[in-house]
């Protein structure tokens, strides 16, 4: 008999060789009709899979994020039938999920245009009529390739898929290589849409030819659907690429690709970021330092970088020796420490740097201050014993939580990155370093996500994922720990004993990239920042000349305040100042006329409201001076 454990501790017992739908239907029929596949033993399964013996059993729904991932996966395969049965000399390459989506690649001499997704959908939704079930079927490899023989495509992924046993799906008379698993039908795909059409070499090889590649997203329902695309709409018209012209906070030139031109405007944030920065790192008892960031190459040698990131990496010669840009600052702060000797009297060590970092980006993966070739990175490196590991984590997610609140981040997730293939350390090192992260987050009571294979090539570690206004995540913070380094550099301090030992290296970034950061502030906010954020505070508008000469006096008095503050003296009508005003999303519009000129008193307007308060005019500066200080976002008082 196989007998399943459900989640809730539950057991069912059925007939050797039932599957998983068969389990399905005892445990209720709304939850068999409900269902896009399972998990035996933590692996995802088809549902028609056979079950035999003993194993822990999961449903897996189209409301789950598994779930969606296997409808999505399931679309591009329709999506893969409707392009070949348009474009019959198209030849497929391969289709995965995506973040909120999927694609395929398509060799097909014949331009897709978006003229053509409409008829492409069409095709779609007919098969998905038809309720085709996904059929698998495993060949060995010798007969799978038999099976493929002529299609250079699939000949080649086969060459390239782990283990003895190759799998297909067919549903109808449509079939391609495929690892699964799939829906049951494909009527259990439910809404979806085309979405762009790109150019992508295979396997992103430029040598290879240029293949299209066709994105699609599928939900579970058409209102699931309908929310995901208006928050593309919102996403476009938050675009920080957009909002940092109109506001005038950086650009791009062909100078130097890749490589942000921070303006005026933006260096006020920037500058508002660090020293926010500073004063929360000084209150958690951080030292600051500054490293080169040109060092030799016999150093990125010795770090394991050379070995294990050297095609992301730029290399210049001075005085006829070689020498590389940091694309990390981990090396430097070892320097750092090796310049003195350490005593346990001076753990934890805490050293943080904002250092500038270049990485080579391949030039159709940059994106705006996203994704950058040079930015500049907030590290800090953590040098402390064994028994004081735990500890620090604790604090560095403390000072996280402190710091993402402040920027209004008040959502995030955790995950715990294992081990990845390449890698420096024995596996005893990684084991003892897993364990550790993991203690301090259990320890905390923090829930988190194991990402299998993702760690730095050094150590495993913890990232920090925000969520913004949009819900969309973004990898922020990172926490790693390194036992590597230390060896690697024969880092050494005094113990309490009077024998060296070896520190245990803490690496930690909070912000991870400024630059990139920005850009996701700029989102957030649609490049309403907070007032303390704000690259101007308050602009004072005159309606007419006669009261230029006291809106440069109010300016004088809260510029002297250290509020940011500037005149609108052109010619136009107070209601253009104003429309300007809140285009240019300014927290605090000042009116001013002569009234307000004869009683030392302003008309406040705030950013996004109608109405108009007026205020003495010294009182004003303690009332936003006040809200600075509390980094509030809500204006109003």
């Amino acid at each position: 008999m196989a007998k399943v454990k459900l989640p809730d501790g539950k057991t069912l017992e059925a007939p050797d060789g039932s599957t998983a739908m068969d389990f399905a239907q005892q445990i209720g029929p709304g939850l068999a009709k409900a269902a896009v596949a399972a998990r035996i033993d933590g692996k995802l399964i088809d549902m028609d899979t056979p079950i035999n013996g003993e194993a822990d059993f999961e449903i897996v729904t189209a409301k789950d994020e598994t779930g969606l991932e296997v409808i999505r996966h399931s679309c591009a395969h329709v999506m893969a039938e409707a392009i070949t049965s348009i474009w019959p000399d198209a030849k497929l390459v391969y289709g995965p999920t995506v973040r909120d989506g999927f694609y395929y690649d398509i060799d097909l001499d014949e331009p897709i245009r978006p003229e053509d997704f409409s008829r492409i959908e069409k095709k779609m939704q007919e098969i998905i009529n038809e309720d085709l079930p996904f059929e698998r079927i495993e060949l060995d490899r010798e007969k799978a390739l038999e099976r493929v023989a002529g299609h250079r495509y699939k000949t080649d992924n086969i060459h390239r898929a782990d283990g003895d046993v190759i799998s297909f799906y067919c549903q109808g008379d449509f079939e391609d290589l495929c690892r699964g698993p799939h829906v049951p039908s494909t009527k259990k795909i439910g809404a979806f849409k085309i979405m762009s059409v790109a150019g992508a070499y295979y396997r992103g090889d430029v040598q290879e030819k240029m293949l299209q590649r066709v994105y699609g997203t599928a939900w579970h329902d058409k209102k699931a659907l309908k929310k995901h695309l208006q928050r593309l709409e919102e996403a476009k018209k938050r675009d920080h690429r957009v909002i940092g012209k109109q506001m005038d906070l950086f650009s791009f030139h062909d100078e130097g690709p890749g490589f942000a031109f921070l303006h005026p405007n933006g260096m006020v944030l920037w500058n508002e970021i660090i020293d926010f920065w500073r004063k929360v790192h000084r209150k958690y008892g951080y030292s600051e330092i500054k490293t080169p960031i040109i060092l030799n190459e016999a150093l990125w040698h010795k770090s394991g970088h050379w070995d294990n990131y050297q095609e992301n990496m730029y290399f210049t010669s001075v005085d006829e020796k070689n020498y590389a840009i940091k694309p990390m600052n981990c090396p430097g702060g070892l320097l750092v420490y090796k310049s003195g000797k350490h005593s346990y009297k001076e753990f934890p060590l805490r050293m943080a740097e904002l250092g500038l970092v270049h990485r080579y980006e391949p030039s159709g993966q940059m994106h705006g201050l996203v994704r950058v070739r040079q930015f500049t990175q907030d590290d800090a490196h953590i040098y402390c014993m064994p028994e004081q590991i735990e500890g620090e984590i604790i604090g560095v997610i403390e000072l996280i939580q402190e710091m993402y609140q402040a920027f209004g981040f008040k959502d995030y997730h955790i995950e715990l990155s294992t081990k990845p293939e390449k890698h420096i350390g024995s596996d005893e090192i990684w084991d003892i370093a897993t364990d550790a992260l993991r203690g301090a987050l259990e320890h905390k009571g923090i829930k988190y996500e194991v990402n299998e294979g993702d760690g730095a090539f050094y150590g495993p570690k913890i990232d920090f994922h925000i969520e913004d206004c949009l819900q969309r995540s973004w990898q922020l913070g990172t926490v790693q720990l390194d036992f590597s380094m230390p060896e690697r550099f024969e880092l050494t301090y005094t113990a309490k004993d009077n024998t060296e030992k070896r520190p245990v290296m803490i690496h930690r970034a909070i912000l991870g990239s400024l630059e990139r950061f920005l850009g996701i502030l700029i989102e957030h906010f649609a490049g309403a920042f907070p007032l303390w954020l704000a690259p101007t505070q308050m602009r004072i508008l005159p309606i007419s000349e006669k009261t230029n000469d006291y809106a440069e006096k109010l300016s004088k008095m809260y510029s002297d305040a250290e509020l940011r503050c500037e005149v609108d003296t052109s010619d136009e009508k107070i209601g253009a100042k104003i429309a300007r005003a809140h285009g240019d999303r300014v927290p605090y519009m000042l009116v001013v006329g002569p009234k307000e000129a004869e009683e030392n008193s302003v008309g406040v307007r705030m950013r996004g409201g109608k109405s108009t308060k007026t205020v003495n005019a010294e009182e004003l500066i303690g009332i936003v001076s006040s809200k600075i200080v509390e980094k509030s976002e809500n204006l109003d008082f």
